[in-house]
């Protein structure tokens, strides 16, 4: 049964390059900046909110 499965390795390497599209790019710079922006945020909140926990 494990023999029929293809393997992972084998698959990836069968793959052509696809490069991503410019609103592809689009979407990963937001997501980052927002999960940047986010965690800066959040860390200013708590020391504003909780002075004394570190």
């Amino acid at each position: 049964m494990e023999e029929n499965k293809p393997k992972l390795v084998e698959e990836m390497k069968k793959m052509e390059y696809e490069p991503l599209l410019p609103v592809e790019l689009t979407l990963i710079r937001w997501s980052l900046g927002i999960g940047v922006g986010s965690l800066i945020f959040l860390y200013f909140l708590a020391r504003w909110l909780f002075p004394g926990g570190h």
